[in-house]
């Protein structure tokens, strides 16, 4: 099994830095390096430095970019500028997830499909099964780029030295081409932590020299390497969800509550009449925050009940160290969905008190 596991370019690096590296995705990846809380404050106070080289981009070109992948995602791409980006679902005819993802538009004949690691194969052909009738040309251009994610409320002033790019330009989900640490390189103002930051796409023979010079200038900022352990915490506070925990082929985008990236108007797109349907029939259940009221954090897989009988499940459920509570997102039966509702979780043979809460948990500042 271990040795068909891959390894990113920055490999070398988490191991330098103490990165207690497990295998996920196919890759080897660091879970954490000082610890998850250490890492997790670091990021919301200062910055943390993640590597993201395991994600899986796509690129979509040709005269039929945009119908094509009107027809394949659930959100608008025709509202998308040049430069602009979005978050969206890759779906099944049935309205399920295939995946959920960033599209990247460089014009209208020019997309990148920014995917999770897990399914980027899956995806590449799902989106090759479904060209049939569009003159577009799709390729998997993962192997061509390595991925660093810098975070947090001082990001922008590690990153600025380091890059030509103006990034007082770049507003929150848009991207520009430029150079980084001299070294030619997508930038964009995105992550996956609730915080101000950006997500740089190198080769991956320039990975480690951007590495190296933000981790030497970001150190009298107090930024720090950050892990899987680290990243799903500031996700999960910050409501985003997990593909695998919170989404997956069994959920819809409606029942996912991402209904705001479901745009039922735009016209036909795989799974649009299945999801119409449930709008208008009404939602039997539906993805929430919840926080625990009694003690004990509920994970991903811990049952909700209702006097020993399962009603609904965790999706994912963890101690948020900058909030100090203990909070989690749950698939619901649409009764108990109200804010403020509880319910009870099975941890360890016992009923445990939850309730609804109002997400995100957390937001930044402005």
């Amino acid at each position: 099994m271990t040795e068909n596991i891959k390894k990113t370019p920055l490999n070398s690096e988490h191991r330098k830095h103490g990165g207690r590296l497990v295998p996920f995705a196919g890759f080897e990846m660091p879970v954490q390096y000082a610890g998850v809380i250490e890492e997790h404050m670091a990021v919301r106070t200062a910055a943390g430095i993640f590597d993201v080289s395991h994600m899986g981009e796509i690129e979509v070109k040709g005269p039929d970019a945009l119908p094509y992948l009107q027809k394949i995602s659930s959100n608008n791409v025709a509202k998308l500028a040049d430069g602009q980006i979005h978050y969206t679902a890759l779906t099944y005819t049935n309205g399920t997830f295939v995946d959920d993802m960033l599209i990247y538009k460089y014009d209208e004949n020019h997309y990148l499909l920014v995917v999770n690691a897990s399914n980027t194969d899956k995806d590449f052909a799902w989106c090759q099964k479904n060209t049939d009738g569009f003159d577009v040309k799709v390729t998997n251009l993962s192997d061509k780029y390595a991925q660093i994610a810098i975070q947090g409320p001082k990001a922008q002033a590690i990153l600025t030295p380091l890059t030509d790019v103006d990034l007082d330009a770049i507003k929150y989900y848009w991207f520009t081409e430029g150079k980084v640490e001299g070294a030619e390189c997508i930038v964009s103002r995105t992550g996956y932590t609730g915080e101000d930051g950006f997500e740089v796409y190198c080769k991956p023979e320039d990975a480690v020299k951007i590495w190296q010079a933000m981790m030497k200038e970001g150190e009298k900022y107090g930024l720090q390497p950050a892990g899987l352990g680290a990243r799903d915490t500031l996700r999960l506070e910050a409501k985003m969800a997990l593909y695998g925990n919170d989404i997956d082929d069994t959920t819809t985008v409606l029942e996912a509550d991402l209904g705001w990236i479901c745009k039922l108007k735009k016209g036909d797109f795989n799974g649009r009449d299945v999801l119409l349907k449930q709008k208008e029939e009404g939602l039997k259940r539906m993805l929430v925050g919840f926080e625990m009221v009694d003690k004990g954090i509920a994970r991903h897989g811990y049952p909700v009940v209702d006097n020993g009988k399962e009603i609904g499940y965790i999706s994912s459920g963890s101690f948020a160290p900058y909030l100090k509570r203990n909070i989690g997102l749950a698939y619901l039966p649409i009764e108990l969905t109200e804010i403020g509702t509880e319910f009870k979780v099975g941890i360890r043979g016992k009923e445990l008190k939850a309730k609804v809460v109002e997400t995100p948990f957390y937001k930044r500042e402005k």
